[in-house]
This record gives C-alpha cells, sequence and structure tokens, in this order.
C-alpha cells in the first residue's frame, strides 16, 4: 500500500524530537516491508527511502495529498477531514475534554485508557541508529534523559535521588540556561550537563550509564527516553505513571514515587541483566513491531472500520500540576 505520513515539523532531526524520530522509523520500517511511504511534512524536510511533499497549512488539506496514496496516517491536526481512509495518532497529552477523532490512536494502553480508547500502538525505535550497545562496556554513571526544562520530566527529582545515593549523574537534554528555572544546587561534581545531545554523542553516554533515572510528574504518555536507555543495557528508576506500568516490567527496572525506594534501587542496579534490558527492547519495542502494529490499523480503515466505537474523550481533567512525588 501507499502511506502518507503527515506531521507538521520537519524531518529527519538530529537531536530532540520524538515524533519525528517515530514517523522517521515508521516509514522506513514501511519501506523494509514493502510499502511505498510518502512524507507530507514542514519545510526543510528530506528523506532518502520516501517522496517528501511541503505541508501548507494554507491550502485545504485534501488537495495537497498525492496521487495514489491508499491511507493517510496524520500525527498532527489538519485544516480539513482527509477524504480517503486515515488514521490519527495522538502523541502527546492533553487537559480538557474536547472530542477526538473517530480513527484516533494513542502510544500506550495507558494513553488510549484515560480517552475511554483501547486503540493504541507503541512507538518502536530503529536499532539501526544505536548500533551495538557494548554491554560488557565499563559503567560509571546514571544518566536522566529528556527535556530537562520542562519540569514534569522532573529532573530536579533526579538529582536529588543520585545525590542521595551518591552516584554521578549525567543530564541529557534541555538547555543549560534553563536548569536556573528552579533549581539551587551546590556545586557537585556528580552532576554534568549534557544538554541536547543527539546520534553518536548520546549513544557514547548511555553506553556507559548503569541506569536510567526518570522520575516523571505527568502520565508519561510513552517514553522513548526509557525504550532508548533499556536498548543500552540499562535498568530504568521512574514514578509509576502513564505508560510506565506496562513498559517498565520489575525484571528491567522499579517504579515508584518514593525517593527512598528510588534510592535504593539506585544502589542495587548491578542486580539488573543488561543484557535481558537489551532483549526485552528488541523482543517488544522495535519499529518493525511498530510498523507491523500500524499496518493493522490501515487495513482496519480500509475495510471501512473506525478505531474507536465513539469519538474518544478525556475521562478526568487533572487538577495537579504535578503528581506525587515524596521523600
Amino acid at each position: 500500500m501507499h502511506v502518507l505520513i503527515v506531521n507538521n515539523t520537519s524531518i529527519p532531526v538530529k537531536k530532540y524530537g520524538g515524533t519525528e524520530r517515530v514517523i522517521w522509523w515508521l516509514g522506513k520500517q514501511l519501506v523494509q516491508m514493502g510499502h511505498k511511504v510518502s512524507y507530507l511534512v514542514a519545510a526543510g524536510s528530506y528523506c532518502d527511502f520516501a517522496s517528501v511533499y511541503t505541508l501548507n497549512p494554507s491550502i485545504p488539506f485534501n488537495k495537497q495529498i498525492p496521487e495514489n496514496v491508499d491511507v493517510v496516517h496524520l500525527n498532527c491536526e489538519v485544516n480539513e477531514t482527509p477524504t480517503i481512509p486515515y488514521i490519527l495518532t495522538i502523541h502527546g497529552n492533553s487537559n480538557d475534554k474536547k472530542a477526538l477523532d473517530l480513527n484516533a490512536v494513542f502510544v500506550s494502553a495507558n494513553h488510549a485508557a484515560r480517552y475511554g480508547s483501547t486503540s493504541f500502538v507503541h512507538n518502536g525505535i530503529d536499532p539501526d541508529d544505536y548500533g551495538d550497545p557494548e554491554l560488557n562496556k565499563e559503567r560509571t554513571y546514571f544518566h536522566f534523559l529528556g527535556d530537562a526544562a520542562w519540569r514534569v520530566k522532573n529532573v530536579r527529582g533526579a538529582i536529588k535521588i543520585a545525590q542521595t545515593a551518591h552516584v554521578p549523574l549525567r543530564i541529557i537534554g534541555g538547555i543549560r540556561f534553563n536548569f536556573n528555572q528552579g533549581i539551587r544546587l551546590t556545586f557537585d561534581t556528580r552532576i554534568k550537563f549534557d544538554g541536547m545531545q543527539g546520534g553518536h554523542a548520546k549513544n557514547e553516554i548511555l553506553k556507559q550509564s548503569k541506569g536510567l533515572i526518570f522520575p516523571v510528574l505527568w502520565h508519561e504518555p510513552f517514553g522513548i527516553s526509557i525504550v532508548e536507555s533499556l536498548y543500552f543495557g540499562c535498568p530504568v528508576f521512574a514514578t509509576p505513571y502513564g505508560s510506565l506500568p506496562e513498559i517498565v516490567t520489575q525484571e528491567v527496572g522499579l517504579l515508584s514515587n518514593s525517593v527512598e525506594e528510588l534510592v535504593n534501587a539506585v544502589k542495587n542496579a548491578a542486580s539488573y541483566s543488561k543484557t535481558y534490558c537489551h532483549e526485552y527492547v528488541m523482543n517488544n519495542f522495535s519499529s518493525k513491531q511498530m510498523a507491523i502494529k500500524y499496518v493493522e490499523k490501515y487495513e482496519m480503515v480500509l475495510n471501512g472500520s473506525h478505531l474507536n466505537y465513539s469519538n474518544p474523550i478525556l475521562k478526568e481533567i487533572q487538577n495537579v500540576k504535578f503528581l506525587p512525588f515524596t521523600n
């Protein structure tokens, strides 16, 4: 089939960009499976395995669909409903009661359930982007991976856990200037801010990490950083919110909103098998598995079915800004 993947940002990305990397991995895998892929994305995009068209929000969307497309895979809202079969992946959280599309797909079971839906496809990573995890490489620190300037990612909590456990921490993501927003630290040589890192530079940091410290304060829709870390054999020490319980099993990490429990788990990080963590990702969260699941969704709409019985809508407004995280 010919799949048109749509998003309102450019591809490819070199550093931060979750949705952009997911649609790149998906398109690449679909091509390897024998499908044709085109992208309709922001200006400045390019791709060596698919045709690329520029999305223009001032032109009716249906006039921008190339010829011979069988199914449209939206990853953002567009200015009109597609006239050919389509699906819409919801990548993030909202906090309002807006009814979503009948063909909405979420990125985890928890993400879907919070909108009264059972339609989801887990994100999957492309192993080609990460290479040899070097599981026998010496590990000397822990890491935090995410947009550190975004307070729901709780870099402050990650630092507190690391300092209490007396372990070094590398912080990947965000701009150093933003760490001044609400964070007051005495000079600590064990805490290193690496800023925005991607590709080889990020991979090299993860290869030398003992584990991911990820105490998020919101319902994480999926969490690519979790899967990336596990790929490199890093167990995950995080809060039990959103998709985390369905991704992080007891064999690959510990979930708690207690600083004390997370500190104790970090101290015992060596008890987790790096090999198991890596194989767990390869068996459950690869781009191939993601593409197979999306093809099932494409076939459903091509056969005239909707992906939801009724329009998904957020079941409960979250009245607190941050979920609990206790000493």
